[in-house]
């Protein structure tokens, strides 16, 4: 006969079972960290990760996160401990975000664009405990140390290398040993909080859970049709929440991810040759440069079977490139961090070339008025979603949580997304603008997207983003800020009026300036507030 020892109550707590409830069995949740281990048990040498010429297997990428997670265990942390990291994209970026995961810990992924008073904030509005950052980035750091006292000089690691001051990663693991930390999870455990790349201001800090993370990764799966045998390249920064569209679900089902340690059309090109990737996610402004490069016209995209945009809308011209040239895998996604998304699948395109699909498995979404009322199909208005995937709340914001909640008939908490958007009688959703975005021109809504779509189907127009500036006479009007392709002849006068001839009254340009770039965040979404205010500064306001 076999004995089980029960295991003292300490190991039980958060884990959904009551005391006394040894006699039935679990009520058992799937967890990532266990999907994981899992993995590396039955297929130990087949790669996880690839970086370049680096790689890591199954086995090795598991040992490596239960080396950290025990590391932070014998520290004392586990749930509700935040550890915030600061790294790049290379191949042990991976296996630190997640190590901290499966020691049952909340992970605090930071952006390597902020400033360093941005990262302060950010950091000590976590509260983050202990910090992990990459020795190449140490001096975004540096200067905010001193303003960091909630973290102890002992918790301040840098990997890949050693530099006074920090302790070194491997000194920081020391002998934690690589077998599976004595911890057991918990569905409303914090997973990470993400500070998501907004497009105003400092971000807050989103929290989600295992369970939010977990039908994140299933659901993205079935609907992008990852399997075991998925080769997914990522060629935005790991520490994006729109990176791990790829991430979660390739992970989860156990096949590879590829690591692009930065983006350039060639060597995504060649990566996708040489890997035989089958799954890739890509910012429209990634798509519009691939599209420009002279390895195209050569490349072999044969291996592709999903190709994923998302983080701003395609401009229908380049959804129609993309679909030519690249291959008719396309997705779209729209979706926010606070947890809502929808999908259009390649079916389609041929039908609704100009709409964002329907919810991804899990969601539902209403459009409603500035009064809470929702609106029927055909009518425009805020977007609202629901679903699975929804965060927890923001970190330490209960009034801005409770401001992004919106109550359908049933009472159940659907998020508002602050964007325009309107749905077809089949339920497709159509995005018209960020509600931030929008112009009133003489009474008139006039959405940026539309007049967006018009330039962008100008030869010489490579990239396009409409924002309102100010008018004596309409208070409001749309200027176009264009970057024109090489090689373009067209004058900002001459494609102003090409455009006029093409838009409403209503939606017509005061004017069009030509930039070399754009300001943008992680997931190069234009971050129309900084081009804005230069515009509205002499009058006092920003909007």
């Amino acid at each position: 006969m076999t004995v089980v020892t029960q295991p003292a109550l300490s190991d039980r707590t958060g884990s959904g079972e009551s005391e006394g409830a040894w006699d039935r069995p679990d009520d058992i949740h799937v967890y990532l960290p266990e999907i994981w281990a899992v993995h590396a048990r039955h297929f130990p040498e087949k790669d996880a990760i690839v970086c370049g010429e680096d790689r890591l297997s199954w086995r090795g990428f598991d040992q490596a996160m239960n080396r950290l997670a025990n590391a932070l265990h014998a520290r004392g942390l586990g749930r509700g401990d935040k550890v915030a990291v600061l790294l790049g994209n290379e191949i042990l970026t991976i296996p630190v975000m997640f190590g901290v995961v499966k020691a049952r810990a909340c992970l605090v992924p930071l952006s390597a664009m902020l400033t360093p008073d941005q990262l302060a904030h950010l950091i000590t509005d976590s509260g983050a405990t202990t910090l992990i950052v990459a020795s190449g980035l140490i001096e975004r750091i540096a200067p905010v140390r001193d303003r960091l006292d909630q973290i102890a000089p002992d918790r301040f690691v840098v990997l890949g290398g050693e530099r006074p001051g920090w302790v070194a990663y491997e000194d920081f693991l020391g002998d934690a040993p690589a077998t599976q930390p004595p911890v057991r999870y918990a569905p409303d455990d914090p997973f990470n909080i993400i500070y998501s790349s907004g497009t105003t201001g400092l971000p807050k800090g989103i929290v989600q859970t295992h369970r939010a993370r977990q039908h994140w990764s299933f659901s993205n799966a079935i609907e992008m049709r990852f399997d075991q045998t998925s080769q997914a390249l990522t060629t935005t920064a790991l520490y994006s929440n729109g990176t791990w569209l790829m991430v979660l679900p390739v992970l989860f089902t156990g096949g590879t991810l590829h690591i692009l340690p930065q983006f350039d059309p060639a060597a995504f090109i060649e990566t996708v040759a040489r890997e035989r990737i089958t799954h890739t996610f890509m910012v429209p402004t990634q798509y519009i440069l691939t599209l420009a490069s002279p390895a195209l016209d050569q490349a072999d995209l044969s291996s592709l079977k999903t190709m994923l945009s998302a983080g701003s809308p395609l401009r229908p011209d380049t959804k129609q490139a993309v679909l030519a040239r690249m291959g008719p895998g396309l997705y779209e996604l729209y979706g926010l961090t606070e947890g809502f998304a929808t999908m259009l699948k390649p079916e389609f395109h041929a039908t609704r070339l100009s709409s964002v699909g329907t919810p991804v498995l899990g969601f539902e979404v209403r459009i409603i008025d500035d009064e809470g009322r929702e609106l029927p199909a055909g009518e425009a208005g805020e977007i609202a979603g629901y679903g699975a995937g929804m965060m927890a709340g923001y970190h330490g914001r209960p009034e801005a949580t409770a401001a992004a909640i919106w109550r359908d008939e049933r009472g159940r908490s659907f998020i508002r997304t602050g964007d325009i958007g309107r749905l077809d009688e089949a339920g497709f959703l159509y995005i018209l603008d960020r509600k931030k975005d929008m112009i009133v021109s003489g009474g008139f809504n006039v959405f940026p997207t539309d007049v967006e779509t018009v330039l962008g189907g100008h030869p010489d127009v490579l990239d396009v983003t409409v924002i309102g500036v100010p008018h004596e006479k309409w208070g409001e009007a749309a200027l176009a800020l264009v970057i024109p392709r090489d090689g373009a002849r067209v004058t900002e006068a001459d494609l102003k009026a090409w455009a006029n001839d093409r838009l409403a009254k209503t939606q017509r340009l005061t004017a069009v300036e030509f930039r070399a770039e754009f300001p943008r965040n992680a997931l190069g979404k234009v971050l129309k507030r900084e081009l804005r205010a230069p515009y509205w500064a002499a009058e006092g306001r920003v909007i």
